[in-house]
């Protein structure tokens, strides 16, 4: 039996982090967590290396764990319920399950979407986008189907990417990997190292920019690497980010037919030595709105649209991995820049908005140790 570690808010302790010195710092839960952050932090729940959530209507959750267990989760984490229905997983290296996200219209249709890694017969490996109708009880996701595969499958374990991302107008936005391979980032036929476009259904949408160029008919950008973000703004611009080689992780406003160079350009390095030519004008491909070496190895985004935090309204905030941090983005239109990165003691996976504009992390929790979900509240 799976064991869980229950933080409960009412008798938890507060964690930050100390700015000076990144270690945790705890408070009895009646004042801010750390001088000079701009939020509370309340562990919530643990959880088993998770990799993604999402809000139901309720306030509730479901939260998908890496090995392959989708949990139902209640809005203070005192109890959660696997979610029966989802697809066996290859969770070796990076892969796993991987994103949730529901349907625009789940009140009316109940459509749960995930991606996961999984093997063929052949034991090559790809990213699948699958849809299953979510039980009244949230104990099961019904009539499950795969509804998209990226093509190629090919050998190893890394850069699947997989995360989904729903227009205004219902078409599904979905990110495939270029799976440590490179040279698939620039190959019309692939769908890896691409932001593709898919009807509901999984079917490519019409209209995409590059189908009558010889391109694989889902495809809306190319030239990408490791996409672990994509989120739509409240203008309709779709914000990316994606890791980069040794060096050079990338925010992109995503824009139709457009190449964003990878692995012909890069602000970063291959990891052998070799060099890679960083973005220059005029060199034909769509640079980076904002770049980052020392990386910070980005996890999760969203465009933040509560009430809690109107000074950040239209800001990017990103998950930070190797740099145990959160990371905002000052966004203006089109434009972006640097804004802050806390220090959060932890390598962060996700980061997701609840419904009254609390700020919600998961930690990664993949050296073995658990992964915590944290609420971010004003400090004030």
């Amino acid at each position: 039996m799976r064991k869980f570690r229950v933080i409960f808010p009412a008798a938890a302790l507060l964690a930050a982090c100390n700015p000076q010195s990144g270690a945790v710092a705890q408070d009895n839960g009646s004042t801010p967590a750390a001088a000079g952050l701009p939020f509370r932090v309340t562990p919530v729940a643990d959880f088993d290396a998770p990799w993604a959530m999402t809000f139901l209507p309720d306030g509730s959750m479901l939260v998908t764990e890496k090995a392959g267990t989708l949990l139902h989760v209640s809005a203070d984490g005192k109890t959660r319920t696997p979610v029966s229905g989802t697809l066996p997983v290859s969770s070796a290296g990076q892969g796993g399950l991987m994103d949730v996200v529901l349907h625009p219209k789940f009140a009316q249709n109940r459509l749960v979407y995930f991606s996961f890694s999984e093997a063929n017969a052949a034991g090559l490996k790809g990213v699948a986008l699958a849809r299953g109708k979510l039980a009244a009880d949230a104990s099961a996701l019904q009539n499950v189907e795969v509804i998209f595969r990226a093509s190629p499958y090919v050998e190893g374990n890394g850069h699947f990417s997989g995360r989904i991302a729903f227009a205004a107008d219902g078409k599904l936005f979905f990110t495939n990997g270029e799976r440590q391979k490179f040279d698939p980032a620039q190959d019309p036929k692939a769908t890896l190292g691409k932001v593709l476009r898919l009807n509901d259904d999984g079917t490519p949408a019409a209209g995409n920019p590059l189908a009558a160029k010889g391109f694989h008919p889902a495809v809306w950008s190319y030239g990408h690497r490791n996409l672990l973000g994509i989120a739509f703004d409240a203008k309709g611009n779709l914000w990316e980010q994606e890791m980069g080689p040794k060096g050079g992780d990338e925010v992109n406003l995503v824009l139709p037919g457009k190449n964003y160079g990878y692995p012909k350009v890069s602000n970063g390095s291959h990891y052998d030595g070799r060099d890679i030519p960083d973005h220059a004008p005029g060199d034909g491909f769509e640079a980076p709105k904002v770049w980052w070496n020392p990386v910070i190895s980005p996890g999760g985004l969203i465009v933040y649209s509560g009430k809690l935090f109107p000074q950040w309204t239209g800001d990017l905030f990103i998950g930070g991995l190797s740099s145990q941090a959160l990371v905002r983005v000052d966004v203006n239109g089109t434009d972006a820049k640097k804004g802050d990165q806390w220090p959060m003691g932890a390598r962060i996976r996700d980061v997701e908005q609840g419904p009254d504009g609390a700020i919600w992390l998961l930690e990664d929790g993949d050296d073995g140790s658990q992964g915590r979900l944290l609420r971010l509240t004003p400090a004030g």
